[in-house]
């Protein structure tokens, strides 16, 4: 059986979102404001202001590359034709591995490593006053 590549991309694409991952839980905001101290040299999540990096102000279901202002590489406004939307699951595997995710992004952070450091990031960016 020869298997195409639009569908072994939807196999892998279902089985990724079928994996559950610490993110997809609840975090905890105010240890995700602590690890976000590793983002915030180039990203500010409190305020609409631009750094070396967008602003990440409501990103949680924000479409990708949407951001006034900001330049974005041309590989991250292509990964936005693929993946339109910063949902949970595409911040959780984007934080984990950012070069992977999107080859050629101007993102030079490595990425996190703890599924609980993802988990509370995002729980930290889905409301930043939670943290305080």
């Amino acid at each position: 059986m020869r298997i195409s590549l639009p569908m072994l991309f939807g196999a892998v694409i279902a089985a990724g979102l079928s994996a559950p991952t610490a993110a997809l839980a609840d975090g905890d905001a105010v240890a995700g404001a602590k690890v976000f101290k590793k983002c915030a040299a180039c990203h500010v999540a409190t305020e609409a202001k631009n750094r070396v990096g967008p602003h990440l102000v409501g990103i949680v279901d924000r479409p990708m590359a949407s951001v006034e202002g900001y330049k974005y590489s041309k590989a991250m406004i292509a990964h936005a034709d693929e993946v339109p939307t910063w949902t949970v699951e595409a911040l959780d595997a984007y934080l984990r591995a950012p070069r992977k995710v999107v080859k050629g992004t101007k993102m030079a952070f490595a990425g996190l490593k703890k599924d609980d450091d993802v988990a509370n990031v995002i729980a930290y960016l889905k409301d930043p006053s939670a943290a305080e």
